[in-house]
């Protein structure tokens, strides 16, 4: 059974889809994980039980009470917090199963999203041993878990046969960063970024004039919304790239300033880099106003 389908919808009113994970491939994934952590955790305990036996180091009992205890936590909550940060939304066992975690806007995983799913895996599955991940996963319409919920995350296929569907940041061109400081993202939505990244990853395979003009009202849109009045010089698309990346850094889930950016999200290895000027021509003066 395939997962469910989510995306984003296009300035041309196309709809981005991606394969969302089942609850079997999910389960699968996290039978994997628990259990290499718990051949860890013996191997662990059997390492830490030969030292305190260990009459020479002159150890006291307690310092194993403690060492196990601190093995329990990092391998229950420090396990998928380190995996999820450091290897883009996957542990062992989702990446044994083509999965990956990201955030409802198709961003990839911080450090914030991973803790907060770690810490509800405590109610998800330990106790209600698996009880209401379950359920949150059947009820809830893009198959999310509790942990899912409260962090803004999903859970994505990535081998599927429409492609890989990779994570997406989009990062202030070098040159634009006194620009970028001029552009507040906190009236942008969570539908008007998934419109303003739609459009910067489709924008190659436009045509100029349509590319020309849609740029220039989904910008002037936008630009109104968030109270940004555009300079002369500034292009659309300029714009819109450094608007995507301020919101990116505002919630959590954007690059660093200057560096590469992820732009396909269905890249099949390497990540496609964002032109720094991909404006076909700028309108000075025009407030992004779509030619006639």
């Amino acid at each position: 059974m395939s997962g469910p389908e989510t995306g984003v919808v296009t300035p041309e009113a196309v709809r981005l889809e991606f394969e969302g994970a089942n609850l079997g491939s999910r389960t699968l994934a996290a039978l994997i994980d628990r259990l290499i952590q718990g051949v860890a955790f013996v191997a662990l305990v059997v390492f830490g039980l030969f030292l305190v036996e260990r009459p020479e180091l002159g150890l006291p009992d307690w310092v194993g009470v403690v060492a196990v205890l601190l093995l329990v936590f990092a391998l229950t909550w420090g396990y998928p917090v380190a995996f999820e940060t450091l290897w883009r939304g996957r542990t062992p066992g989702k990446a044994a199963l083509g999965l990956r975690v990201v955030t409802t806007e198709g961003a990839p995983v911080r450090f914030r999203h991973a803790a907060i799913r770690a810490i509800l895996a405590l109610v998800d599955f330990y106790l209600s041993v698996g009880a209401v991940a379950v359920l949150s996963v059947l009820l809830s319409k893009r198959q999310q878990r509790l942990g899912d919920l409260v962090a803004g995350t999903l859970v994505l296929r990535e081998r599927t046969a429409a492609g890989t569907v990779r994570p997406v940041q989009f990062t202030v061109p070098r040159g634009a960063e006194a620009y970028a400081t001029t552009v507040d993202p906190s009236g942008l939505t969570g539908d008007d970024y998934g419109a303003v990244r739609a459009f910067l990853l489709r924008a190659s395979t436009l045509r100029t004039d349509a590319r020309t003009g849609l740029g220039a009202e989904l910008a002037t849109r936008l630009a109104a919304k968030v109270g940004h009045t555009p300079s002369p010089g500034i292009s659309p698309e300029l714009f819109l790239i450094v608007l995507a990346a301020r919101y990116q850094e505002r919630s959590g889930a954007g690059s660093r300033t200057g560096q590469p950016a992820a732009t396909s999200p269905r890249a099949a290895s390497a990540p496609v880099v964002v032109p720094q000027a991909t404006s076909p021509a700028p309108q000075p003066g025009t407030g992004f106003t779509p030619p006639s």
